[in-house]
């Protein structure tokens, strides 16, 4: 999203460090913040947002980045006895730093205003920043201008309508009307990550498998997701060079209405919008053929959490000025705005109505409020996407085939350690 050029730039000063950068805020007060921010397609809006909050509350704010991983990063900031006031951090790290590094938020006014809050044996030390969902991205426009109707997502639930569309289209002079990204956490820990969050019970399946009892080529969800997987390539505009195909262009023709499918989530916005988009887009679930209602919910939640250093390091002055940031988050117009409008974030907290501008985040909106999220599981270990996201792009690239897949799944699982919930 565009960003606003009403927050004030003076007082402003960097600092760059090798693999992290800050952005000073210089105001009159004493007290001041460190806010480690690892979205870093956020990242200025942060830095202006924190001038305009300095100059107002006269809290001096240093926000800071990194390029390494956020469990890397953050380990290495404790072991230096440097911990960040507020960090933002992924879900897994929220339960496995949680009660050792938070302070206990559970006393705080917006808790009761969200449903994303994460909390461990009773004590909330998560502050979910926002909402994010995945499943496929479409373009209306592009589907309506062969099918002359508008495009109703609720009509293609399952795996057979969505192929029978999937022809029409392909009939109507559109190719090829699907990409897929080929990057691994897409593949490993968004796509084949669904086959895990659709299971009755995703830790008692998990544990099956680390048993080496998981049989995963005669799961249910393994296979029905696998299929549609199968779909998705059939028709994919790259499929003679599947594992080369570019996210970017695979966003552009997506944007532009030369497919019209693409599985992934809201946040592939902030990629679409750099280019000449048509107007409707949204995002439904992934067809499946099942009967259990999994096709009929995106999968989502809470996405990036903030928590406050509880050690020596931090004052209680410090705690105190990082616990009015987050409440200025949900309850101050400007930190509303900054939310919605600056950052284009889909808001956690029922209290907040200002409409999501993209159209992809609208729909996870419509969703969530709906009560049509599955619910992202958040314990994978943190090399599940990169060693099993390697595995899909071999099954993409028609290096192995389903069974040959499923038996590297299975070897994986049976030396992983989840993240302890």
């Amino acid at each position: 999203m565009k960003k606003s050029v009403s927050f004030v730039m003076a007082a402003l000063m960097a600092a760059s460090l090798a693999t992290t950068g800050s952005m000073t805020v210089l105001a009159d007060g004493d007290v001041t913040i460190t806010v480690f921010n690892s979205k870093t397609e956020i990242e200025s809006q942060l830095e202006e947002a924190a001038a305009q909050y300095s100059e107002e509350k006269g809290v001096n704010v240093e926000i800071y980045y990194s390029n390494d991983p956020v469990t890397a990063h953050m380990a290495t900031r404790y072991a230096s006895n440097d911990p960040y006031t507020l960090s933002m951090v992924d879900a897994k790290d929220i339960y496995s730093m949680g009660e050792e590094h938070a302070v206990d938020l559970s006393d705080q006014d917006w808790v009761k205003d969200t449903t994303q809050a994460i909390s461990v044996n009773d004590k909330v030390y998560g502050f979910p920043l926002c909402v994010e969902a995945r499943g496929i991205i479409y373009n209306a426009d592009a589907i309506k201008n062969i099918t002359g109707e508008d495009f109703d997502p609720s009509k293609y639930q399952t795996l057979d309508s969505f192929k029978e569309l999937l022809d029409q289209l392909v009939a109507g002079g559109m190719e090829s009307p699907t990409g897929i990204m080929k990057e691994d956490w897409s593949l490993g820990a968004h796509f084949l990550g669904e086959v895990f969050e659709e299971q009755d019970d995703t830790d008692a399946y998990l544990a099956q498998l680390q048993a080496g009892e998981g049989d995963l080529i005669n799961n249910e969800k393994f296979n029905s997701l696998m299929d549609t997987f199968d779909v998705l390539m059939e028709y994919n505009y790259a499929k003679d060079s599947a594992i080369a195909a570019e996210r970017e262009v695979t966003e552009q023709k997506l944007a532009e209405g030369e497919i019209a499918f693409m599985f992934g989530g809201n946040w592939d916005w902030s990629v679409i919008n750099a280019y000449d988009y048509t107007e409707n887009m949204g995002m439904m679930p992934v067809p499946q053929n099942t009967d259990d209602g999994t096709n009929t919910k995106l999968v989502g939640g809470g996405s990036k959490f903030f928590f406050i250093d509880n050690s020596d390091a931090t004052s209680d002055e410090q705690r105190q000025a990082a616990k009015d940031f987050l409440n200025w988050l949900v309850y101050d117009e400007e930190g509303q705005d900054l939310i919605v409008n600056q950052c284009g974030l889909i808001p956690a907290y029922s209290n907040i109505t200002l409409p999501v501008a993209d159209p992809l985040g609208a729909s996870v909106k419509e969703y969530a409020d709906a009560d049509m999220l599955i619910p992202n599981y958040n314990y994978m270990p943190d090399d599940e996407y990169p060693m099993l996201g390697a595995s899909m792009q071999k099954y993409l690239a028609g290096q192995i085939d389903r069974a040959g897949f499923a038996s590297e799944i299975e070897a994986y699982w049976k030396t992983a350690t989840l993240v302890e919930h």
